[in-house]
């Protein structure tokens, strides 16, 4: 502390300390009750809440920020573009003798492991499913 504020401050704290004046006391306290809102109608508005959530370190929650979107920019441009329709097209179809030479091997493979041949296809079914008549009794379950 400066040199001649020391002695001001002894001498304030060497004094007693008088009580306030009822009348006195009565008008503050009446016009805080005055000025303090009804409770449950006035509600803290949410710019003034963040205020306080932010003021204590606002650089600090700016550079977050700024990390942030950083990172955002950086992963959106980062992202591969939508593939073309040349590179989603359907792969050409076999040639007919990559076709025979397939067939070829499969019959080989058939032969090694002494089973039948590969059909073609399974022949469809002479008689239509029949429709069933039983019914689920769902009050004995």
């Amino acid at each position: 502390m400066t040199p001649e504020i020391e002695p001001f401050e002894q001498r304030l704290g060497r004094q007693p300390v008088k009580p306030v004046p009822a009348a006195w006391r009565a008008e503050i306290l009446a016009a805080a009750r005055a000025a303090q809102p009804a409770a449950g109608t006035a509600r803290p508005s949410p710019a003034s809440w963040l205020a306080s959530l932010f003021w204590p370190y606002p650089r600090a929650w700016a550079g977050l920020a700024a990390v942030w979107g950083f990172i955002f920019l950086l992963h959106f441009s980062l992202r591969e573009a939508p593939p073309t329709l040349a590179q989603t097209a359907p792969a050409p179809a076999p040639s007919p003798e990559a076709v025979a030479e397939l067939r070829q091997q499969q019959k080989l493979y058939a032969e090694l492991m002494d089973a039948p041949g590969p059909r073609e296809a399974d022949r469809p079914r002479l008689a239509a499913p029949k429709p069933r008549s039983q019914r689920w009794d769902v009050a004995a379950a």
